[in-house]
Parts: structure tokens; sequence; C-alpha cells
């Protein structure tokens, strides 16, 4: 096990390297000039000049990379082009808000969705079948904005039970802390319940159909004791798979639902680095997203070896 885990920890440096290359070199290629939106509208090409030296963003893309990987290798994220505050603390201060929405919406879609799919598969062909998985499809289909503008509007201005938008620390409370993630994570959590519930349910009907399941049965087992400790966790590995799948699916959700519920986490500042051009922030925020879900996908890796003790690395 531990000989795994190294070489999966090894195994992220090149992987992360590949990020960091390709990251650095779509932001530089693409259109856009941070120097000119820094300049402003009456800037002169002088002035945009001028800027783009102090920045370095005159130097050849070769040598503002190597210049950026050696920093990047001392832990230094480099300095925002608009606030000039180091990268790794702007970003410290927007983690607390997007870790604890992924939290929530992780939390609250595992809770739903994995007894939704045993139901509908114990269930299979009924009414509550196909309601499930209809539910499934919309989830699917309906764009994560406007759930969240639908809530907005039928929760926090129609009924005023939440609030509209906004985040609260928990160390101002554990109510508002929790009022203020309601919708956000409402929003997000409806693909995850999807995506999650379509797995469970298949896994869950595969397992139904063994040997063991009718002999549990044929010996009076319960058949809440059947569906728990006999299909469902038989069918565990699959369903942590799409777990960790869906966290890349939670990575993109983040960025519109902290947009449209004003959340100030890593989703709002990338959109708001990508609309200043703000290289530093962008690259720093894509490492950490990519080495978050690096780092899921060795726990899932890990956690099958909890459900199936056959697996071994």
């Amino acid at each position: 096990m531990a000989a795994f885990i190294l070489k999966r920890l090894l195994a992220t440096i090149p992987v992360m390297g590949m990020v960091a290359m390709v990251v650095f070199l779509i932001l530089r290629l693409s259109p856009g000039d941070p120097a000119a939106i820094l300049a402003g509208d009456a800037a002169t090409p002088e002035m945009i000049e001028q800027i783009r030296a102090n920045l370095g963003l005159d130097r050849p893309i070769l040598v503002q990379f190597g210049a950026w990987l050696w920093q990047l290798l001392q832990g230094d994220l480099g300095n925002s082009l608009l606030s000039l505050q180091p990268v790794s603390a702007t970003i410290g201060r927007c983690f607390g808000p997007t870790l604890s929405l992924a939290t929530t919406t992780i939390v609250f879609s595992v809770i739903v969705a994995v007894p939704l799919g045993v139901v509908a598969a114990w269930k299979h062909g009924t009414w509550i079948d196909r309601s499930v998985m209809g539910l499934s499809v919309v989830g699917f289909s309906v764009p994560v904005f406007v759930l969240g503008y639908g809530w907005i509007y039928a929760i926090a201005l129609w009924l005023r039970l939440l609030p509209v938008q906004g985040f609260v620390p928990i160390t101002e409370g554990i109510g508002l802390f929790l009022s203020h993630l309601v919708l956000p994570t409402l929003t997000l959590s409806v693909i995850f319940i999807a995506l999650i519930a379509r797995m469970t349910r298949a896994s869950v009907l595969e397992i139904l159909t063994e040997d063991y399941i009718r002999t549990a049965h044929a010996k009076g087992v319960s058949e809440r004791r059947v569906l728990v400790h006999h299909a469902l966790r038989n069918a565990a590995v699959p369903i942590v798979s799409v777990i960790g799948i869906g966290i890349a699916l939670l990575i993109g959700g983040v960025v519109v639902t902290e947009s449209v519920f004003n959340i100030p986490g890593l989703g709002r500042l990338t959109v708001d680095a990508v609309l200043a051009r703000d290289y530093p922030i962008i690259q720093g925020v894509i490492l950490v997203f990519s080495a978050a879900y690096v780092f899921i996908n060795l726990g899932i890796d890990l956690a099958y070896t909890v459900f199936d003790p056959r697996i071994r690395y």
C-alpha cells in the first residue's frame, strides 16, 4: 500500500508539470493583453509597452515560462497583476468558501442520491423507478445557472426564506453559514445527484440478480438487510468511482454557481481573473484545482480497498 501511494504521488509530478505548461502557453497565446487592461482606454501605446516591460510580458514566452516555473518550484505562485498581492494569499482567502460549498454539495448529494438509486433498483420497472430516472434526466439537462436563478426567484425572492446571495464564514454562526449555502448547494448538487443516482441504480440492479442475493432471500434475510449489507456494499466500488468522476463536474459547476450567488470563492476569483487577464491568478487557481482532482482520485483508489477487500495495491 505504501509503495502504491508513493508511486501515485510521484506520478503527479509530471502530470502537474504538463498542466502547468499547457495552462501557461494557452494563456500567453490567447488573444488579449493584460497591460492594455491595466493601462485603461486612454493609454498610449508607449504606456502599454512600459507596463508590459514592467510585468515582464515583453520577454520571450520560453523565458517567461522558465522564470515562472522556477518560482513555482520554490513554492511561489507569483503576484497578481492587478492587486499586486501574492497569488497564494489570494487563493487562501477564497479557498474557504469554495471548500464549504464543495463539502456541503458532496455530502448532500451522496445522502440523497444513493438511497434514490437503491430504491429505484429495488422497485425496478415501477413508477418509482421511472420517476427517479426521469428526474435524473432533468438534472443532467438543466444548466446550472438556470437552476440557480430559479432557486433565487422561488425561495429567496418569492418565499423570502433564504438569503439571495453572499457567503458568511462559520465563525459568525452556524445558522448564517448554512443559510447562505442552502441555495448554492441545491443548485450545484442537482447534476451530482443525477449522476450518482443513475450509477447506484445500475450497480445495485446488477447485484440483485446474483445468486447470493437469491440465497439471502431464501434464508429469510430482511429486504433492508439484503439491500444495504449485500447489494449496496458489493455495488460500492462503481458508485465510489462515479463520485470521483463527479468531482470534475463539481469543479466546473463551482465557477458558475459562485458567480450566480456572488460567493467570494475560487470559482468567482477565476472568472474575475479571466476577465482581467490576470495570468498568475488563473495559473494558480488551475493548479490548485488540478492538484485537488489528482489527490481526490488517489483517495478514491484507496477507498476501493475498504469496500472490496479483494483489491490490493
